[in-house]
């Protein structure tokens, strides 16, 4: 179980005042050096399109995009390699990250056979809908696929396309991950799968390395296509439906009720058979209403799996429009509750002993209520993230 306390801001001064959805080495070494701190993303709108998959036989299309440390990697920067892999991959998708483990071992089974490795991230923040990301931790953001490159370790270039769309729209990935493999002329040999099973460990990129070992011996590849399984590439042309249903979210009402010492006691047990998230916070803490929105919007995340998130107010009960209309304009169409009492001790005990009393706080909850995560102060929202992704009722793949 995760348990920190920061002194943030105290529950006792409101006793004494009375009353917030991303190759050989010498390749590796020339695309990852250099960083160019100049590079910000700025995803643009892109008009809708048809997108057709390269096919056997076409010319690699060239590309200039930056790395995870805003480097600039073209297609001549692999041009000593016999075979160039690429595969279109992302942080969110569930099959992209069951074959992210595949992807390093690949990899380094074929270092110094004159192959480079490279995947990059198709997919335009417009396009990425906050509901598709319920088996993340992350989203597709340039930002964020530095986080996945560090934290898997990844030993091939992670290149972003996510702006303008230009490389994945020049090759046609259906989904991620989608592989292409090109030979010494860059004619594309193989495209499709890594292999035929989702599941990590079942499975070990058995059509990928098949491509790869005809094209480095000279001989054809027996299945040079083959379909794709994953989530569609993310289009920006996407965004306006991303708008319809913000609009659909934002437009629920955000209720909220008052809930004594005995019903927050049955809130922490977590009669269900959910994740329970619970969220203590008041109008007055700073911290609270500034982390808030990002709170809830794990609601939007993780909703349509075995999680929810329930908010508990520890305003007074007498404040309960204030706490009305911030939900309102935080748009929390959740369970909200306010503490209706003024003993705020009965408050922190009904809510976990183990609490100190500063807010904001935050408890992580398995079906009978074990705590398997909670935080006294502002939480570290990606570390929150995986605790829900990683439990057990949940999981990153289908």
């Amino acid at each position: 179980m995760k348990t920190i306390f920061s002194s943030t801001i105290l529950l006792t001064g409101i006793l004494i005042a009375g009353t917030s959805c991303k190759q050989n080495s010498s390749s590796t070494d020339a695309a990852t050096t250099a960083v160019d701190s100049a590079f910000v993303a700025h995803p643009i709108a892109v008009p809708k399109q048809d997108v057709k998959t390269l096919e056997i036989g076409q010319s690699a299309p060239d590309f200039r995009l930056p790395d995870v440390n805003g480097k600039y990697v073209s297609l001549r920067d692999f041009k000593d390699a016999d075979v160039l892999v690429i595969i279109f991959h992302c942080n969110h998708c569930p099959t992209a990250q069951a074959y992210e483990d595949r992807m390093i071992s690949f990899t380094n089974d074929y270092k110094g056979k004159s192959l480079a490795m490279v995947a990059i991230m198709p997919n335009s923040a417009l396009g990425l809908l906050p509901e598709e990301c319920g088996y993340t931790d992350l989203n597709d953001s340039f930002k964020e696929m530095k986080i996945r490159y560090d934290h898997k370790k990844y030993n091939f270039p992670y290149l972003y396309d996510g702006d303008n769309q230009s490389v994945a729209i020049a090759y046609g990935p259906i989904a991620t991950p989608h592989a292409f493999v090109f030979d010494k002329d860059r004619k594309l040999q193989y495209n499709g799968r890594i292999d035929g099973i989702e599941k990590p460990g079942a499975a070990n990129s058995e059509d990928l390395r098949a491509a790869v070992d005809a094209v480095l011996t000279g001989k054809p590849v027996e299945t040079p296509v083959n379909k794709v399984f994953g989530c569609t590439t993310k289009w920006a042309w996407k965004g306006e439906y991303g708008k319809e249903v913000e609009e659909k979210w934002n437009a629920k009402p955000s209720p909220i009720s008052k809930l004594n010492e005995s019903g927050i006691k049955e809130l922490v047990k977590n009669p269900t058979d959910k994740l329970r998230l619970i969220n203590v916070w008041a109008t007055w803490c700073a911290p609270c209403i500034m982390e808030y929105p990002e709170i809830v919007a794990l609601q939007r995340w993780y909703g349509h799996r075995n999680f929810e998130f329930v908010s508990l107010s520890a305003d007074n009960p007498e404040h309960i429009d204030r706490a009305q209309k911030f939900l309102e304009k935080t748009h929390s169409p959740v369970q909200n509750f306010i503490y209706d009492g003024s003993d705020k001790y009965k408050l922190i005990e009904a809510v976990d002993p183990k609490w100190n009393g500063a807010l904001p706080y935050t408890l992580l909850l398995e079906p009978g209520g074990k705590v398997v995560y909670s935080y006294q102060g502002p939480v570290d929202l990606l570390e929150l993230k995986r605790a829900i992704v990683e439990h057990p009722l949940m999981g990153r793949y289908y």
